[in-house]
């Protein structure tokens, strides 16, 4: 089943997304900065959630893993 029908797997695609972009742009904050509109300009939102909304993205991921390790078959 692809990703974009199920919803624990489209949860796990926003989730990686957000931290790839958060930690690309810790390293390299130029190639997310200069493009804020577009395409480019969705991966610098998704880096500033990974920013400021730190705590949550990892309870999120935290909560995902527990769910993939006991809950899940």
């Amino acid at each position: 089943m692809s990703a974009l029908f199920n919803f624990q797997s489209l949860l796990t695609v926003i989730m990686l997304l957000i931290c790839t972009c958060a930690y690309i742009r810790s390293f390299w904050p130029a190639v997310l900065d200069r493009n804020k509109t577009g395409l480019m300009g969705t991966f610098w939102k998704l880096a500033r959630i990974g920013e400021r909304l730190s705590p949550w993205v990892a309870a999120g991921l935290v909560a995902m893993a527990i769910h993939c390790l006991f809950i899940s078959d």
